[in-house]
């Protein structure tokens, strides 16, 4: 089935931005919401090269990160297919019960113990064209809240560009074990539209911008402080959701 060019482009690539960022976030968030489906076949180069407004090189670098996640495979001569999720491997960590809000709150518990530390890490390490891949997920993300379009996979990407800022693998890999359930508005339904309103976000993506900015600023401590303020007040925020929902179900 073809889908039309809006299916999956956003606004033009904008020029100065790192474009590979930009087109493998696009696509994977047109997997993650089910415009490409598992087992479907992406466009050709020439047709991905002119729907993203890119050079070969840039969407030949973009299935290489999606093939690297495990999100697509190459088919030598036939072309690039969208695979299929992935069960977790012996030993993964546990899913995050989406009707148990004290799941997601532990989940959040041990993305602080990764992500504060990380986020000094990166704001002591991190080289220009990583400090450029945070900001560009930054960018993506306002885009998105803008066209009022799902912010999941470019929170993800810009947390997991804050991981390899550290320049220690381990970072990464730690989150990818966790998976797309690092962002808990992935798992909530429709009916918890306070997790997903423009407000929340808004109020996301300023505290995003404060961790940003302090990594590009190479100062650890307000790093560090800035991920703490951000994860310990998602926790905060769905303790209050918690709380919400059980005076409901007593009334």
């Amino acid at each position: 089935m073809k889908r039309s060019d809006h299916d999956i482009k956003a606004t033009p690539v904008r020029k100065g931005r790192n474009l590979v960022a930009t087109v493998s976030q696009r696509l994977r968030a047109a997997i993650a919401e089910g415009q490409l489906k598992p087992g479907e076949k992406l466009a050709s180069e020439s047709g991905l090269t002119e729907e993203h407004q890119v050079s070969r090189t840039v969407i030949r670098e973009a299935i290489a990160s999606l093939r690297a996640d495990g999100l697509v495979e190459v088919r030598h001569g036939v072309g690039v297919f969208v695979l299929a999720p992935q069960p977790k491997a012996p030993g993964a960590l546990q899913g995050v019960d989406p009707n148990r809000v004290s799941s997601i709150i532990e989940m959040l518990e041990v993305r602080a113990a990764i992500e504060i530390e990380a986020a000094g890490l990166a704001a002591g390490r991190c080289s220009p064209a990583q400090q450029e891949l945070i900001f560009e997920a930054l960018h993506v993300m306002n885009q998105q809240i803008a066209l009022g379009t799902a912010t999941v996979e470019s929170d993800r990407a810009f947390h997991l560009a804050i991981a390899d800022s550290t320049n220690n693998p381990r970072f990464r890999e730690l989150l990818q074990a966790i998976g797309e359930q690092m962002i808990p508005r992935s798992l909530l339904g429709s009916d918890r539209s306070d997790a997903t309103s423009a407000d929340y976000l808004s109020q996301i993506q300023q505290e995003h911008e404060i961790i940003a900015r302090a990594i590009a600023d190479r100062d650890e401590a307000d790093a560090r402080d800035a991920m703490r303020h951000h994860l310990k007040g998602s926790q905060q925020r769905y303790r209050a959701m918690m709380r919400n929902t059980r005076g409901s179900a007593s009334t």
